[in-house]
């Protein structure tokens, strides 16, 4: 019903992704967007709402059927009610998470981040003149997880105001438990440490796992903020539209007012597609997310095929954590080098705090992801 197979021709576009390497013959595998076209729904969608003519002014709180959306989609896939009052439009998760900082602390507080991460997230605290506290992220048999030792150590410190989590985990696609869930809420609790949890790929799960949203937990419904978005998994990220789910009315109040003045409205075209992806694109999240899983299995298993190569299959997201700390550089001055040298541009792990690392976006054609994996391989 759907071509995921079908390699759509980006050139010309102003792509971002495709822009970086513009004029050399390197795949770009880096930011994470797909390369898939958005649902039909979505099209459509957009389409209605370009045809009638006025792209004015549309404050998010006043578009019913977008909040009720949200609602319906937080019920259906997480069994979590929430009320349309809680959500608090953003124009990507980026603003949400220096908002918090904003909102939560002072200059010369300690902002607790897990690492390696996304790169926006560990340069937040110095943008808000505060001190990032890196959190490891450690390989265990079952894959990668948080150091909770050491997140519990640095709790304790009184300048730790904020704790920024990514769940799903982003680079290395890692799903918090239950168990899990409740060790960091106690964490927090312990510590009056509010979270901020960053959840834009929670929808691309590819294991039979559930996802649990931070906000639903118990000991974490007045001292959350839960980043959430349809643009990882409708590849709609273009669009600028994600929302903050926060049930607190204080913690919320203050999230809004450290918002006011700079972070503008999400636009109509955002609310349009969020409010079709949450609704009628069902049957599509299913395929994807089925083609998906088979595009994670070929290249886990052909990365770890490659001598110096080692891939932990990702749980979730559409990104491969690639330890390449073992590889023979040959002549190629770094990592990033070596790939980018037989013609594969992936996200340099550098930027998510480990150099011996890259990250691969396996939201491809099956015919592009083989066309890479051959390139690694020469």
């Amino acid at each position: 019903m759907f071509n995921f197979d079908e390699r759509v021709d980006r050139s010309g576009t102003y792509s971002c992704k495709w822009e970086k390497y513009k004029g050399k013959d390197i795949l770009p595998m880096w930011i994470a967007d797909t390369e898939f076209k958005v649902a039909p729904a979505i099209q459509q969608a957009c389409h209605t709402q370009i045809e009638h003519g006025v792209l004015g002014y549309h404050l998010p709180a006043q578009h019913t059927p977008a909040n009720d959306a949200v609602v319906r989609w937080c019920k259906s896939q997480y069994n979590w009610d929430i009320q349309p009052s809680w959500i608090v439009w953003t124009p990507g998760v980026c603003p949400g998470f220096n908002v918090a900082i904003r909102a939560l602390c002072q200059a010369g507080d300690k902002v607790l981040i897990q690492t390696p991460n996304y790169p926006p997230i560990l340069a937040a605290p110095a943008f808000n003149d505060c001190t990032p506290v890196h959190i490891a992220t450690v390989e265990e048999n079952d894959g990668w997880m948080l150091d909770f030792a050491e997140l519990e150590a640095q709790a304790k410190d009184p300048k730790a105001k904020l704790f920024i989590m990514c769940n799903p985990m982003n680079p290395v696609g890692s799903v918090l438990s239950q168990a899990q869930l409740d060790r960091v809420a106690q964490i927090c609790a312990d510590n009056d440490v509010i979270l901020c949890s960053d959840e834009i790929h929670c929808d691309l799960i590819l294991d039979e796992l559930t996802h649990l949203p931070a906000g639903n937990h118990v000991q974490l419904q007045h001292r959350s903020i839960t980043l959430m978005a349809a643009n990882k998994t409708f590849n709609i990220a273009g669009l600028g539209t994600s929302f903050a789910i926060i049930p607190d009315t204080s913690l919320r109040n203050a999230f809004n007012a450290a918002a006011r003045g700079i972070v503008p409205w999400v636009n109509i075209l955002g609310l349009v597609a969020t409010q079709s992806a949450f609704t009628k694109c069902d049957d599509w999240h299913a395929a994807q997310r089925n083609y998906l899983i088979g595009n994670r299995d070929y290249l886990a298993k052909a990365i770890n095929a490659i001598e110096g190569l080692k891939a932990l299959p990702a749980p979730a997201t559409f990104l491969l954590w690639v330890d390449a700390s073992q590889l023979d550089l040959g002549t190629a001055k770094n990592v990033q080098d070596w790939c980018e040298s037989r013609g594969v541009g992936p996200s340099p792990g550098m930027d998510f705090g480990n150099e011996q690392f890259f990250r691969l976006n396996f939201g491809v054609s099956r015919d592009m992801l083989e066309e890479v994996v051959a390139r690694l391989s020469a």
